[in-house]
């Protein structure tokens, strides 16, 4: 159904305005009319074309971010407990939503429920916005009848892996400013100042220190091909970064981010509290075990995780437990097998992956902590050096200046 945007007057005279879903223009007339409000009829239109049609680039597709998806999660498990109607809550909360693509996402899946479909189906058909994980639990929160308790631990889910992504973002932005601070200020020293210095050098007739002409030769190399080097390092860039998000490209890289040192285990703690927090809270909603798993999988972060989450997998459709395999894991401590194995013994497998996925929640962020500690020293120390070791380069021969002359 259509939305008209209207303006008009109140009964008391007073200038209002709003939108309505209606099957036409007289429609929407007749119903502000029943509402004691007088329309002006060149003011009612149709949202969606002439200058209010929204336009969507191909591939910048619009996407609502994390926190808008926990807020609307809580407000719709608030409005389910409270009895509102599925169709009724996502009207509301469609048309009052800030956020352009998120409304439309709503009120579309509203569609889809008011037609007849389940809402997990109608959620399935919105992959940028929900993924398997949210769809799942709440086709597993429509077959239990317990739709709020879901929304609400799916709200939970989110806070708390937002709040690790943002803890891995923040041990990479500083070595990424200190590093690109240093390739910046190594660039317009090697183009703009050592020339001047080699002018200044050249007139003096003199052979120069062996680290002073390493420098001039490489200033003269990247002032020469500074455009070539500049497009070879984006292409390279680019390359990578298009290698990487193949399969084939999973595959070679991410067992070396496990091996690298300190941003190893800082990975694989990441693997594991993701892992154990999603499968935790799937199995507490009540998705079928196998599911949980291949979701897991999919969500792992990591091709040599989501390998060893899938043989878990298999080992359970053999009729196995899930410690099983992952005590052969070179992934998983043995505290973590252990702690699942006895979760597995005592029927409470999901609230023990929800204590492990605790614990290693504060183990990543201890190990952040850790690691701007470590690494600010040695990007001082790097960038010093590098700095450093120009400038001393490029004054050798003004210290042997009078020898020279």
């Amino acid at each position: 159904m259509p939305v008209f945007t209207w303006e008009g007057r109140s009964s008391s005279g007073q200038r209002v305005r709003g939108e309505m879903e209606a099957l036409s223009t007289q429609a929407v007339f007749n119903a502000l009319k029943s509402q004691r409000i007088t329309p002006n009829m060149k003011k009612i239109k149709e949202k969606g074309t002439g200058l209010q049609k929204e336009i969507n680039i191909p591939g910048f597709k619009p996407k609502a971010k994390v926190k808008e998806i926990v807020v609307f999660t809580r407000q719709f498990a608030t409005m389910i407990d409270a009895g509102l109607p599925i169709v009724q809550g996502l009207d509301v909360l469609g048309k009052n939503h800030p956020n352009p693509a998120m409304k439309r996402t709503l009120l579309a899946i509203k569609e889809h429920v008011q037609s007849g479909g389940t809402l997990a189906d109608a959620l399935s058909k919105h992959p940028r916005m929900f993924d398997d994980l949210f769809v799942n639990m709440i086709a597993a929160g429509e077959a239990g009848g317990v739709l709020d308790i879901i929304l609400e631990r799916l709200a939970d889910y989110l806070e708390k892996s937002a709040k690790l992504k943002r803890s891995v973002k923040t041990a990479m932005i500083y070595p990424s400013v200190v590093v690109g601070a240093a390739v910046i200020v190594t660039s317009i020293l090697l183009i703009f100042v050592i020339p001047t210095f080699a002018e200044l050098f050249s007139s003096f007739g003199a052979a120069l220190p062996t680290p002073t002409q390493w420098v001039i030769n490489l200033s003269n190399f990247m002032v020469a091909n500074g455009g070539t080097i500049a497009f070879g390092l984006i292409a390279t860039f680019w390359l990578l970064r298009r290698f990487l998000k193949t399969d084939r490209g999973k595959r070679v890289a991410h067992p070396l981010f496990l091996k690298m040192p300190v941003f190893g285990e800082l990975i694989r703690k990441v693997a594991v509290a993701r892992f154990t927090r999603t499968m935790g809270t799937m199995l507490s909603s009540g998705v079928p075990i196998l599911d949980a798993l291949a979701i897991c999988g999919r969500t792992a972060g990591n091709k040599v995780v989501e390998t060893e989450i899938g043989r878990v997998r298999v080992s359970i459709s053999e009729g196995k437990t899930i410690a099983e395999p992952l005590l052969y894991s070179n992934i998983f401590p043995p505290m973590v097998t252990q702690m699942i194995m006895v979760g597995e013994q005592t029927g409470a497998l999901d609230a023990m992956l929800q204590k492990i996925a605790d614990f290693y929640d504060d183990e990543v962020d201890n190990a952040v902590n850790a690691l701007k500690q470590l690494i600010e020293p040695i990007m001082i120390l790097v960038l010093g050096t590098l700095v450093g070791g120009l400038v001393i380069a490029m004054y050798l021969p003004i210290f042997k200046l009078g020898t020279v002359v």
